[in-house]
């Protein structure tokens, strides 16, 4: 019986096949972490926008301000958590998180304005959430590659990874 050996070229490979796909669950990981809080934030500001009946650019800008405040704010309390001076974790959490979120915040809020009545829908209203939903969704779908690329140079989460408990 022959046993084939794995060639080296097949080891390498497969070690490549490996570093890609743990580079993409680190930056789905990052994607999603970036994600939950841009929606925090966004899905608050469109509320409080739609409620106080705020034209789309006070709607707008108040959705971006709460989502990097909410982004930042799921990556400072682990960093300060991890025992970290507030320096170090400020530094650390605007060079992770202000691509993404601002790629984020630039395709949510293109969306919302681009979907027909989306930003004058009622919060009772199917087409509010679900223009939002669809927009936060492909908002993480553009942050992705972006997060992917960012760790693979070693740059965006792949700075916070090594601190997290």
């Amino acid at each position: 019986m022959h046993h084939r050996h794995p060639s080296a070229e097949s080891s390498a490979e497969d070690h490549s096949n490996h570093s890609a796909t743990s580079l993409s669950r680190l930056a789905f990981s990052a994607t999603v972490h970036c994600l939950t809080g841009c929606a925090i934030g966004e899905v608050l500001g469109m509320v409080i926008g739609t409620y106080f009946e705020w034209g789309n650019g006070a709607t707008i800008v108040i959705s971006i301000v709460l989502a990097f405040v909410f982004g930042y704010s799921l990556t400072i309390r682990p960093l300060l958590a991890s025992g970290l001076p507030w320096r170090q974790v400020l530094k650390l959490a605007f060079a992770s998180d202000t691509a993404s979120i601002t790629t984020m915040e630039i395709v949510d809020s293109l969306l919302m304005l681009v979907i027909p009545g989306a930003m004058d829908a009622t919060l009772d209203s199917w087409l509010f959430w679900g223009s939002l939903a669809v927009s936060l969704l492909v908002a993480g779908v553009f942050a992705f590659p972006v997060n992917r690329w960012l760790i693979a140079r070693g740059r965006g989460h792949a700075l916070v990874h090594a601190h997290h408990r």
